[in-house]
C-alpha cells in the first residue's frame, strides 16, 4: 500500500526527480532509477565460473538465487536506484607514478578512507530522506557488499555500458567512479537502459593489461589481474606474472588509464578520498619496512586493510624485485629475507635475484 502522497503517477515521477536531485546533495555525481531483470546475465556469469576465471573468489559462486533475484535479497524490492560517486583526487599523479620504478603505485581508489563507510553512510542517508518525505518505503543499501550485479543494473538504468574491461564507462566521467544501490520498495517510474556499448573498435585495454588477463573483450581472467593478484588472492604470486607487476602494489587501474573515455573523468570533491599518509608519492622501501604496527596504524580505516600485512609486504617485494637496483633496496631486501614469514621470504628472495640481474 502506497502513502497517499505518491496516490498518482505524476506523485512518483516527482519523488524520482527529487530523488535524484537528493543524491546529488549528499555527494553522488548521478541516481537512476531501474527495474532490474538480471537472468539474461546467469549463462554468461556462470560459464565464467566454470572456466575457473573467478580464481580463489569462491564467494561468486555462491548465493546466485541473490544475485539474479533482487527480491530474494531484499524482499518487496521492486526498484534499484543506481547511484555512483567519483572519487579520483585532482592531486595525484597516475602515469607518472607508473613510471616512476622505485614509487609505490596503488590504485586510485585506495589512497584515502574506504570508500564502503562512506558512500554507505551517504546511502543510508538518502534513503532517510526519501523516508522522511513519504514515509517507511522498505529499503536496503549496499556497497560492493552483497551479491549483486551493480554494474549490470546500472547499465540496465541507462548509467553507461559494461567496456570491454569489464568496468562500467560512462561519457560523462569515463570510469573513475565507485558505485552504490538502494533497493526500495516503492514503484518509482524508471529510466531508460542503455542501448548500445560505446567501446567500437577499441582494444586498448584488452592490449595494454600488463599481464594478459582479459582473454576476450568483456571476460577476464582473475588469476591474471594484478588487482585480484595484489588484494584477493592468498598464497604465492605466479612467478611468471611477477616482473609483469611493476610498481603495482595494491590494484591496477591499467585498463582504466587507457581507455579513451577517461579523458572525461571527474575530480572527486570529497574529503575521505584525498590521500593519506603518502600512498599517493610514498617509495617501495619505505612502505616495505612498516611494520605490522605501523601498518595497522596507517591502514587503518582503509581498503588497504584488507590485503593484510603478510600480503602487504609480499606486493613490495614483487615491486623492489621490479625496482631500479640500489643499495637501499638490497639492503632492506636482505635484512628482510632473515626474519620474513616462508611466503614473505619466497618473494623476497625473487626480488634480490632480479635486482642482482
Amino acid at each position: 500500500m502506497l502513502p497517499p502522497s505518491l496516490s498518482t503517477s505524476a506523485d512518483l515521477e516527482k519523488l524520482a526527480s527529487d530523488i535524484k536531485q537528493w543524491a546529488t546533495e549528499f555527494g553522488f555525481a548521478e541516481a537512476r532509477i531501474v527495474e532490474p531483470e538480471l537472468e539474461q546475465y546467469r549463462p554468461q556469469f556462470e560459464q565464467w565460473l566454470e572456466k575457473g576465471y573467478h580464481a580463489g573468489m569462491d564467494y561468486l559462486a555462491n548465493h546466485s538465487e541473490l544475485r539474479f533475484q533482487p527480491d530474494n535479497l531484499h524482499p518487496g524490492t521492486q526498484r534499484v536506484i543506481s547511484l555512483r560517486m567519483h572519487y579520483l583526487p585532482q592531486s595525484v599523479e597516475t602515469v607518472k607514478r607508473l613510471a616512476t620504478k622505485d614509487k609505490a603505485y596503488i590504485a586510485r581508489y585506495a589512497l584515502g578512507r574506504d570508500y564502503h563507510k562512506l558512500i554507505r553512510k551517504r546511502l543510508t542517508q538518502l534513503a532517510k530522506k526519501i523516508e522522511a518525505q513519504v514515509g517507511a518505503h522498505g529499503y536496503r543499501a549496499f556497497v560492493d557488499s552483497a551479491p549483486i550485479l551493480e554494474r549490470q543494473m546500472a547499465e540496465q538504468a541507462g548509467m553507461g555500458w559494461i567496456g570491454k574491461n569489464t568496468l562500467l564507462l560512462t561519457p560523462k566521467a569515463g570510469s573513475w567512479f565507485l558505485l552504490g544501490e538502494i533497493f526500495t520498495n516503492l514503484p518509482l517510474p524508471v529510466d531508460e537502459p542503455t542501448q548500445t556499448r560505446h567501446c567500437g573498435s577499441c582494444t586498448a585495454c584488452l592490449t595494454q593489461c600488463p599481464t594478459d588477463a582479459f582473454v576476450e573483450p568483456w571476460v577476464l581472467d582473475a588469476g591474471k589481474c594484478i588487482s585480484y593478484l595484489t588484494i584477493e588472492h592468498k598464497g604465492p604470486i605466479p612467478v611468471e606474472l611477477r616482473s609483469k607487476m611493476g610498481n603495482r602494489v595494491f590494484g591496477c587501474d591499467d585498463c582504466q588509464l587507457v581507455c579513451p573515455w577517461t579523458k572525461f573523468a571527474k575530480y572527486t570533491t570529497e574529503d575521505d578520498f584525498q590521500p593519506r599518509h603518502n600512498l599517493d608519492s610514498e617509495d617501495l622501501v619505505s612502505l616495505f619496512e612498516w611494520d605490522e604496527a605501523t601498518f595497522l596504524k596507517n591502514t587503518e580505516g582503509s581498503p588497504i586493510r584488507r590485503t593484510g600485512y603478510e600480503n602487504w609486504r609480499r606486493n613490495l617485494a614483487v615491486a623492489l624485485g621490479n625496482a631500479p637496483f640500489s643499495e637501499r633496496v638490497m639492503k632492506s631486501l636482505q635484512a628482510a629475507s632473515n626474519d620474513a614469514s616462508e611466503l614473505v621470504k619466497e618473494h623476497v628472495d625473487w626480488a634480490i635475484a632480479q635486482q642482482h640481474k
